[in-house]
């Protein structure tokens, strides 16, 4: 199936691609869609997939044959089959009431595929009825065309520099709700990039990380988003700030033009962001369906 995109382009406020994710701006969009589309159900990566760096297989597959197609609508259904089996439609329309039939088609293919979750995705232009972000995520851009910005006022330095005893295992189990957790056991096999990290009085108080960089679609090098945080006992002594700075010349170093991560719309990080001049491409949201409902 191929998407027109003079009907997809109207409705769709953030460059968002089902099972890629938020994308450049510049992204071949049009190119994404059919790439997404002809790739559903052969468990096979795209070679610029950011997820393919933590598996051998795509755990998330456009379900093709029930993608909805209009001029004022497209809802384009995955599946995501992780965990939880969970179905999620990305609902691209300017009309708020068209939300209520992306639910309803979540529930009857949440019911066709055994999936136990269903969730409508929907997206809001930059500035767009901010009052309605609360909860969700907004996508950043940070481009690295003037350089990599201010430098750390603080020391950062990499995992493997942390002197015996720094605690790092302490820090992930207490950061496991941000990913720190499973980010330290992907660090154990020795294949993730570095892992930054500053300590207070000797102990790991936060990290950023893994530092990678993969070429996008159109072969320009980016900046993979990066697990993020500082335990809260440590908040508010520029720990976090000095970490994303180190990240930023790190990842400017690295041959990176930009990168695209997402924060919690008013989080500390999306704080940190506004501050540091990232610019925002929109909100996404996410809710959550009743299955029970007839």
């Amino acid at each position: 199936m191929r998407l027109r995109w003079d009907w997809l382009e109207p409705v769709m406020p953030v460059p968002f691609v089902p099972t890629l994710g938020p994308v450049h701006p510049a992204s071949p969009l049009p190119d994404l869609f059919a790439a997404v589309v002809k790739a559903a159900g052969s468990d096979r990566f795209l070679p610029y997939d950011k997820d393919r760096r933590w598996s051998d297989r795509k755990t998330e597959q456009v379900l093709v044959d029930a993608i909805h197609h209009g001029r004022l609508r497209t809802f384009v259904p995955t599946l995501v089959d992780r965990g939880a089996r969970t179905v999620r439609v990305h609902a691209y329309t300017s009309a708020p009431e068209e939300l209520a039939a992306a639910s309803d088609l979540a529930r009857q293919l949440t019911r066709a595929h055994g999936a136990v979750r269903a969730r409508v995705v929907s997206f809001l232009a930059p500035s767009q009825h901010e009052e309605l972000a609360h909860g969700g995520f907004r996508v950043q851009l940070r481009d690295f065309t003037a350089g990599p910005g201010p430098a750390p006022e603080l020391p950062v330095q990499e995992f493997h520099r942390l002197p015996p005893g720094a605690g790092f295992g302490e820090f992930a189990d207490a950061m496991a709700p941000d990913g720190f957790a499973f980010l330290h056991e992907q660090m154990r096999t020795g294949k993730t990039g570095p892992v930054l990290t500053v300590v207070h009085e000797g102990r790991v108080a936060g990290a950023i990380g893994p530092m990678e960089t993969m070429p996008d679609a159109a072969g320009t090098v980016r900046l993979l988003p990066q697990y993020f945080g500082v335990l809260p006992q440590h908040r508010g002594h520029g720990y976090g700030r000095a970490l994303w700075r180190a990240a930023m010349h790190w990842g400017h170093e690295h041959g990176a033009a930009y990168q695209i991560l997402q924060t919690t719309v008013d989080g500390p990080s999306d704080s940190l962001c506004a501050a540091e001049g990232l610019t925002s491409l929109g909100v996404i949201l996410q809710a959550q369906v009743r299955t029970d409902q007839p």
